[in-house]
């Protein structure tokens, strides 16, 4: 599995106190409490739905933390290591299957959320034909509505192996969220099938999984990780691509830079807005406590702003 590890990102005091989904710390759960350890904020927020009461429920990445360059500390070892489960999504966390190598703990129940989902390669040729520098499988299902359900009811199965006395109530939690995605999908559904345009550009190519969902096509300008530098080349298929089709709009994202995006939309003429990944939550989301729901509903309507 390809790792895409570089320096741990250091960030300031306000966001280095708060976990992503406002988890409170990584130290001892509760009596009595599943001790469940999360990735990065997707996997936080559906395990938090599913487990309710009956778990404490972390996430090792800090908010406002990019998942792509992270990667664990002795601390974030000892607290996997006494983890009743673990949930990662799969091909963000290069670490994580050293790391569970490593804290070894023969009663912990590991879940990998895409396991079973069908993964497509990210960029192996962009949209232009071109073939890109970075290969490899796409991690980011999560902001598929309908690829995310897939992904709670593997956390469900994983809570209800370690914890068979509150089956019951996993299941009931795993169905009203999974009802609350079923809701999101009808969302973009309606708010996409009459769209003028069907090609949108990004900064980072993480939205595939939801193209494909609702028959758009992404133009990313840059890779699977967001800190890949895209050539002069590709800025400037990009750039042909923007005028020839009439896009009007250049996607960034949260937590990176939108400096490629900037440099496109001048180019063009064309203006800039944010298309959030859900790789973290920033301040803002958290004083406005938003969730993978509503940024996703904010995601929907800047999609209908830019392809209508």
């Amino acid at each position: 599995m390809k790792r895409w590890l570089k320096a741990s990102l250091v960030v300031g005091t306000g966001l280095a106190l708060v976990l992503s989904g406002c988890s409170a710390n990584k130290e001892e759960a509760a009596e009595g409490k599943l001790k469940v350890v999360t990735t990065f904020y997707p996997m936080y927020e559906f395990s938090k739905q599913v487990a309710g009461d009956h778990a404490d429920v972390i996430a090792l990445i800090p908010s406002g933390v990019e998942p792509h360059d992270w990667e664990p500390s002795a601390k974030d070892m000892a607290v996997l290591k006494e983890a009743d489960v673990f949930v990662y999504n799969g091909i963000v966390e290069g670490w994580a299957e050293d790391a569970i190598a490593s804290a070894s703990n023969e009663k912990r129940i590991v879940v990998e959320a895409t396991d079973g989902i069908a993964l497509v390669e990210g960029n192996e040729e962009d949209e232009h034909g071109h073939e890109e520098e970075e290969h490899g499988l796409d991690p980011h299902v999560w902001l598929s509505p309908v690829l995310a359900q897939h992904e709670v009811s593997a956390i469900e199965a994983a809570l209800v192996k370690a914890d068979p006395a509150h089956e019951d109530d996993y299941k009931q939690n795993a169905q009203a969220y999974i009802d609350k995605l079923k809701d999101l999908d009808q969302a973009y559904k309606d708010g996409l099938k009459n769209t003028k345009s069907k090609d949108f550009i990004t900064q980072h190519a993480a939205f595939g999984y939801l193209a494909q969902e609702y028959g758009l096509r992404q133009i990313p300008i840059a890779g699977l990780s967001p800190e890949q530098e895209p050539s002069p080349e590709e800025m400037a298929e990009v750039v042909e691509f923007a005028k020839k089709h009439q896009v009007n709009t250049i996607f960034f994202e949260t937590l990176v830079q939108p400096k490629v995006a900037e440099v496109v939309a001048n180019e063009i003429g064309a203006k800039t807005d944010v298309l959030n990944p859900l790789e973290g939550l920033t301040d803002d989301d958290l004083n406005h406590n938003r969730d993978y729901i509503s940024v996703m509903q904010i995601n929907l309507e800047a999609l209908k702003r830019a392809l209508n």
